[in-house]
């Protein structure tokens, strides 16, 4: 833990003396990129709670995420990745998880109530499988071919959208009546996507809760420039589609 020194000043009658006090604080060090959906939902989930990030940029171009130092935190190699004072933890979803139960003020955006959190969870699992699946396996072909993916490919992200639009009819978030980690993590792969120029307006329910969720979720305008470089990934191949 990285000691921090705070001052405090203590009055005693007359006389005012400065006393200076060593406080730990977290040393987290985020090995990211700023671009992808993943790393910007931790980004608003450590807004969320309160924490302080060391973000250490990763290259995958130049092979930053396989050099041997980065293998022996990660031996998947996978970004993002968190190290909490020694402890590392990979996959997204999995440090939203963590940030909140070790750092979270409160339980409001991971409650300890089982069957809320089972929601939360099946709302995680849905945007890593679903959703966000859906996603890479229609756009991702643009940045590598400068072509769409095919028709089952696009079939795939029409119906994750009706999913997710059934998920929120007469609700304002998507796991309950609060904003949670899922609203976090759909929300950067929601962001993502519609930066791709999809039609939103197609699914209300999406749309409504889309705009909610960028007046509410903290740190969303930390993730803004991160966002605006993927987009300019993904505006690059669309010349040479069209």
């Amino acid at each position: 833990m990285k000691p921090v020194a705070v001052f405090i000043s203590v009055h005693f009658s007359t006389q005012q003396q400065t006393v200076w006090v060593l406080i730990a604080m977290p040393n987290l060090d985020l090995y990211y990129m700023p671009s992808p959906g993943p790393s910007r939902a931790v980004v608003m989930t450590a807004k969320a709670v309160g924490v302080e990030l060391n973000k250490k940029l990763l290259n995958p171009k130049l092979g930053e995420h396989l050099k041997p130092e980065f293998l022996k935190l990660n031996p998947q190699h996978t970004i993002p990745t968190l190290v909490d004072d020694g402890f590392v933890i990979w996959e997204s979803r999995a440090i939203l998880i963590y940030l909140v139960e070790k750092y979270g003020k409160d339980d409001s955006l991971y409650p300890k109530d089982p069957q809320k959190q089972a929601l939360i969870n099946q709302r995680l699992y849905f945007d890593m499988n679903t959703l966000y699946d859906a996603f890479a396996s229609y756009y991702y072909p643009l940045l590598r071919t400068g072509s769409y993916g095919d028709a089952a490919a696009w079939t795939k992200v029409q119906n994750a959208f009706e999913l997710l639009n059934t998920f929120l009819e007469g609700q304002e978030y998507v796991a309950g009546s609060q904003l949670t980690i899922a609203d976090i993590s759909i929300l950067a792969t929601i962001a993502t996507i519609e930066l791709v120029d999809f039609d939103l307006t197609k699914y209300p329910n999406v749309a409504k809760w889309y705009a909610n969720a960028k007046k509410v979720t903290p740190g969303w305008e930390d993730t803004l420039e991160g966002l605006l470089s993927r987009k300019h990934l993904f505006d690059a191949k669309k010349p040479e589609f069209k």
